[in-house]
């Protein structure tokens, strides 16, 4: 780096909002929080990012936030939209204290819309020198640490509207960016991978033929590889390590020095074709890892005021994020932060909705999870994110690593959460697991047991079998182990206990049995995700039959294990899944409402289950785990007036299904996932049907023909 001192500047005090660098057509005016640094500087750099050019403090101070005002000159581009800059931090160094401050650092703001240059971990870029890690290290990083760029842009969205999807009719489909469409034979090369990828038309069209109404995007802000990643030669493919809350990831753009302006193409075109647009969000940690990690931003910034430390003052960090930090929820700047961040993608980029990773350590207060905790109450009262809460598009990871870190139920009213419970218990079911007709039963019910008391709603539960985290659904019945050697940890990561069934056979094979087996307990699998009460979520992928080659933590393979084939496509698997959602959306078989049990005027429950002999479930049946065959007697379904009935057969062996007696002629068959040809114009069924092994069958009343004799009318006969 040249040596030479940078230049002073001459600001004016400007004003603590925004925060962040923000460019008014006059000047620049910068803002950044801190509560305990004694000064804040702002640095400027060439246009290359190698040389600091100039550098003053911020003269402002107002409660935490230090700002400044960059006055433009004529014909001076000091400040003006495209230049570089960082923040340097005075304070003192006392990790004992939690205080790393040191001047010699160069940090990227918290705020800033684009973040430049290559991370080259060098051991430069560490607040603590690696041989005395109490000690600071006195190194100036400035040559080769990230920038930030002075951002100012419009975009024209047009008539761009928000699909704004009922939470009833909601379909979630969760998916990378990159790995969808690495390998679309119907994206153009150069956008394979990419925001314009996700946008093309070949790509919508696939969601709309099957059904989607809510893409749910992995994450994209801009995030970090991790040291030992980098040092194995992998990376970070699934980017839950964020630096940039307010900066679309360049690495996800088929054109990184515009981002922002293909991620908001690519939303224009999901919102165009009716799908909306989530974000997996991870405010429960960053990219600045433990005590043994690099400096970048907070650490440098406010490390007291931005992590939880331990109580003891230790120079370490809690880490409830199992990534090597915790971000404190409990300190304004951070809950302003995540606040400020969630607002920008709401506002600027048109995102429809959330999924917060690790979501209790947003309700960690200082004795535990509290349900009616600041972040909650900011969220329940803010103009611009509650109506994402009362429109059902925020959703809950409701875990964390740390102590009473599981928390499923204990969210407010309007989040929806993924159940854990749901995944396992049906696995469990379909795949030879220990479960029980009852909790089989609770599951298809929405989990009721854990919601209901908590005045939840049905759709609060996000029901699945796959997610990015774990075997892809063709892996679940493929594989009984995890085959996690490319991960470079002697395939000790991931889940070890997986719920999976391999069919008889480990892996891929020709056996036509294996392989007929394996496709019956996918449509089963997803049949019950598709059919039950609550809100479905898909892994991307899953419907083609996508494998990861029993990888069931590809976090860090961004390669063909993790990109879907989309030439090696289960067609018949995707039509299957596109019926279902059909299906879904004609009868909505469960109402997104509790069910009660009571009968009514016809003598008819509005949900009962019954056995396969005939007749409701006793205390005895419910608690069995040999039998595996169920049915739901639907008296009231969420669309329609016909009752339906939604038959189980989970054990290898086919039978006879006694079909209830009622006020109904016969019963017509929708959908039996072991015979592709079953379906509105079969033949109807009276007295019992044939439940095919490991299937499912959903069938409707039929009404009784109206009598057209006028004896039988007057006498009531």
């Amino acid at each position: 780096m040249d040596r030479l001192t940078p230049q002073p500047l001459v600001l004016e005090a400007g004003r603590p909002w925004p925060l962040g660098a923000h460019w008014d057509g006059q000047g620049l005016n910068i803002a950044v929080h801190s509560g305990s640094a004694h000064a804040i500087e702002l640095c400027l750099f060439d246009a290359e990012g190698r040389t600091e050019t100039h550098r003053a403090g911020l003269p402002g101070r107002t409660l935490d936030v230090w700002h400044g005002y960059l006055r433009a000159e004529p014909d001076c581009t000091l400040g003006a939209p495209g230049q570089l800059y960082g923040l340097r931090a005075h304070g003192p160094w006392r990790p004992d204290r939690g205080h790393r401050f040191n001047r010699a650092k160069l940090l990227v703001d918290p705020y800033a819309r684009q973040i430049v240059g290559d991370f080259d971990w060098g051991p430069q870029h560490f607040g603590h020198d690696g041989d005395h890690p109490l000690q600071p290290d006195a190194r100036d990083n400035a040559a080769t640490a990230l920038k930030c760029r002075v951002v100012h842009d419009a975009f024209d969205w047009g008539d761009d509207r928000p699909p704004r999807t009922p939470a009833a009719d909601t379909v979630l489909y969760e998916l990378h960016v990159k790995g969808f469409t690495a390998q679309h034979p119907g994206v153009p090369e150069a956008l394979r991978g990419s925001f314009a990828g996700l946008a093309q038309p070949a790509v919508l069209r696939h969601l709309q033929a099957l059904g989607i109404t809510a893409v749910s995007l992995l994450p994209v802000m801009q995030w970090l590889d991790e040291q030992r990643l980098v040092g194995l030669g992998l990376s970070n493919y699934w980017g839950y390590n964020t630096l940039g809350f307010f900066s679309p990831a360049p690495r996800l753009a088929a054109d990184p020095d515009d981002a922002r302006g293909e991620f908001r193409r690519m939303v224009k075109a999901l919102h165009g074709a009716g799908i909306e647009v989530m974000l997996d969000v991870v405010f429960n940690h960053t990219a600045e890892s433990d005590e043994h990690g690099p400096t970048l931003a907070w650490r440098g910034l406010d490390n007291a005021g931005s992590y939880r430390l331990p109580a003891d003052h230790r120079a370490g960090y809690d880490n409830y994020s199992g990534c090597g930090n915790t971000v404190d929820i409990r300190q304004p700047g951070m809950l302003r932060l995540v606040l400020d961040s969630l607002r920008f993608w709401v506002t600027e980029m048109h995102v429809d909705g959330f999924r917060f990773d690790l979501a209790t350590v947003l309700g960690r207060g200082d004795s535990g999870f509290e349900r009616d905790g600041p972040f909650f109450r900011a969220i329940a009262q803010d103009p611009v994110l509650s109506p994402l809460l009362h429109a059902g598009k925020l959703i809950a990871e409701p875990w964390d690593i740390g102590p009473g870190g599981y928390q499923p139920g204990n969210f407010p009213r309007g989040w929806l959460e993924w159940n854990d419970s749901f995944r396992d218990t049906v696995r469990a079911f379909w795949l030879g697991g220990a479960v029980t007709r009852g909790q089989l039963a609770q599951a298809l019910a929405g989990s009721a047991q854990r919601l209901q008391a908590a005045r939840r709603g049905p759709v609060e539960s996000v029901n699945y079998v796959a997610s990015h985290d774990g075997f892809t659904l063709r892996d679940l019945v493929s594989y009984d182990l995890r085959h996690n050697q490319a991960n470079g940890e002697d395939n000790r990561d991931g889940h070890g206990h997986n719920l999976s069934w391999n069919c008889g056979v480990e892996g891929p094979t020709d056996d036509p049995a294996v392989l007929r087996l394996r496709a019956r307990l996918q449509r089963a699998l997803l049949a019950t995700v598709l059919l039950s009460q609550g809100t479905p979520m898909l892994a991307a992928g899953d419907e083609l039959g996508h494998t990861q080659q029993g990888n069931n933590n590809p976090y860090c393979q961004d390669n063909p294990i993790t990109w879907v084939d989309w030439a090696q496509a289960d067609a018949e698997l995707t039509g299957f899944t596109a019926r279902l959602l059909a299906l879904r959306r004609q009868w909505l078989p469960l109402r997104p409402a509790w069910y009660t049990g009571l009968a009514d005027g016809r003598g008819l429950p509005d949900l009962g289950w019954v056995r396969r002999g005939g007749g409701s479930l006793g205390d005895w049946d419910w608690t069995q785990s040999a039998s595996r065959v169920l049915g739901a007697l639907i008296g009231a379904p969420g669309r329609g007036t016909q009752p339906l009935l939604l038959l189980f057969n989970a054990e290898p062996a086919d039978t006879a299904f006694t079909l209830p007696p009622g006020p109904w002629s016969a019963w017509q068959p929708l959908l039996d996932t072991a015979d592709e040809t079953v379906g509105t114009t079969s033949a109807p069924r009276q007295g019992s049907t044939l439940l095919a092994a490991r299937s499912v069958q959903l069938l409707a009343a039929l009404p009784r023909p109206a009598s057209h004799s006028p004896s039988t009318a007057r006498h009531g006969a």
